[in-house]
């Protein structure tokens, strides 16, 4: 695949995935398994499960890509 059809195909998929994001009826984050830690004067979140299942939807679409 030429370079410009693939980059044009990356900023294609990123389009798709901000409006997918921003328009959505559900929203990720704060998801079971996702690690917050609230302190008296911070706080700590790690989207550990989000990161999963953003994982494992890349990879699927890649594999599905490749096939």
């Amino acid at each position: 695949m030429p370079l410009g059809r693939l980059l044009i195909a990356a900023g294609l998929v990123l389009v798709a995935a901000g409006l997918l994001v921003t328009f959505a009826p559900f929203k990720l984050g704060r998801l079971p398994g996702d690690i917050y830690i609230h302190g008296k004067n911070s706080s700590f979140y790690f989207p550990l499960t989000t990161c999963i299942l953003l994982s494992a939807l890349l990879s699927l679409m890649m594999w599905l890509l490749r096939k």
